[in-house]
């Protein structure tokens, strides 16, 4: 029979284990009314004090009833019985109800610190000492004073052990609780993370394909009547741009969706650069493509990167440069770094937006994943400048 079958046929002995922590007043309430019974009850049995019963009965009650508040005075529940206890050494006999110095020893050890409790215990032992030192027959002193000091020293470590076992579920829980914790920070950490990653690529199709969208339909709309079929052509263009667009919105709204089967196509890389580039130059910007030093291979996610570098600092050209007469990209290997340029000789600077837009941010959040910076301001000849590196160390070769 397994552990859960036996908990699961016997509910009724689970809750009332688990009670008296649900209602510690309640059980100790129990505990005194049951030794105050047994003491009233059987104690004239064992009892041997000269005078009349009323006495003995209220010293009883007296190391007894203060067993109710053990768990919230410990300490003060035991010097209270100690002191009751020492009253009774000089005006009486030993009494049943004495016992109750026991269990006040272990509330003390339980709930009190290790000093303590030892300084408790050392009381016990003192108090026994000089109990059988007045009452015990010297035949059997020695007997008596190892059986009760046997009671003491158990009653004090089985508060201790039940401390430590306290303190120990205690820290359990308490890394539980952490653990929880920090794995819920981490799942909002890396959540954050791919809201962000997904927002830059948002960013990126949608600010690239509409810029060049829109140069499109502005050439198109100049040629229409002077050269139908170029401006044909500008408009096929634009629709094979918006096309393009929407499929990759398919692809990203389909990861976001997560359960359903989407059709998944490779993510842009260095080998797509070529069609980027025509894509900006049939929208009416002349660019030159450069590719410099000894390749050597990247991961996909580097290539994105450089990718989506590139495809912003167009995509900023087409929307902020002032009268370009051509763009440029220069990619360079340069062992272990790889090296991005991106520029056009356009006059003035760029609007703000494109400075403190979430273009220029997102290129550099992409160059920090390859421990990489990027740079990007006013040529000195006029135009504008972009150039990032990527450190190859981050980058797994294919």
């Amino acid at each position: 029979m397994t552990e859960s079958t036996t908990v699961t046929r016997r509910p009724g002995l689970a809750r009332l284990r688990a009670w008296p922590h649900r209602h510690p007043v309640a059980a100790d309430a129990v505990l005194t009314a049951v030794a105050a019974l047994f003491v009233l009850t059987r104690g004239d049995r064992f009892e041997h004090l000269p005078g009349e019963r009323p006495w003995w009965v209220l010293l009883a009650v007296l190391l007894v009833v203060p067993l109710v508040w053990r768990r919230r005075a410990p300490l003060l529940v035991f010097g209270w019985m100690a002191a009751v206890a020492a009253v009774q050494w000089f005006f009486a006999r030993a009494l049943v109800a004495d016992a109750a110095l026991l269990i006040a020893l272990y509330s003390v050890a339980v709930h009190c610190g290790r000093k303590v409790a030892l300084w408790a215990l050392g009381v016990i032992e003192f108090g026994i000492a000089i109990a059988i030192l007045k009452w015990a027959p010297p035949a059997g002193m020695l007997d008596a004073f190892v059986f009760l000091s046997g009671l003491a020293t158990a009653a004090f470590v089985l508060g201790r052990n039940v401390r430590t076992r306290r303190a120990y579920l205690a820290s359990l829980e308490d890394r539980a609780r952490r653990a929880e914790h920090e794995r819920d920070q981490q799942a909002q950490l890396a959540a954050a993370a791919e809201r962000a990653r997904i927002a830059r690529e948002m960013h990126d199709i949608v600010a690239h394909n509409l810029s060049v969208m829109i140069a499109l339909a502005d050439g198109a709309a100049f040629a229409a009547r002077g050269n139908p079929d170029e401006a044909e052509t500008a408009a096929r263009q634009v629709s094979d741009t918006g096309r393009q667009a929407l499929g990759e919105m398919h692809r990203l709204l389909g990861v976001l969706r997560g359960g359903q089967e989407t059709p998944r196509a490779p993510q842009p890389g260095i080998e797509q650069l070529d069609e980027l580039v025509a894509q900006v130059r049939a929208a009416g910007l002349p660019v030159s493509l450069t590719v410099a030093g000894p390749a050597f291979p990247l991961s996909p996610t580097a290539q994105l990167a450089v990718y989506r570098l590139v495809q912003e600092a167009l995509t900023n050209v087409l929307k902020h440069a002032d009268s370009p007469e051509q763009a440029w990209v220069r990619l360079r290997y340069r062992d272990p770094v790889v090296e991005v340029e991106v520029g056009d000789d356009g006059h003035g600077r760029p609007m703000a937006s494109a400075v403190d837009g979430h273009g220029l941010s997102g290129m550099a959040e992409r160059a920090a994943m390859f421990d990489g910076q990027i740079e990007a301001g006013p040529r000195p000849g006029g135009g504008w400048r972009v150039h990032a590196e990527l450190v190859s160390r981050r980058v797994a070769p294919a």
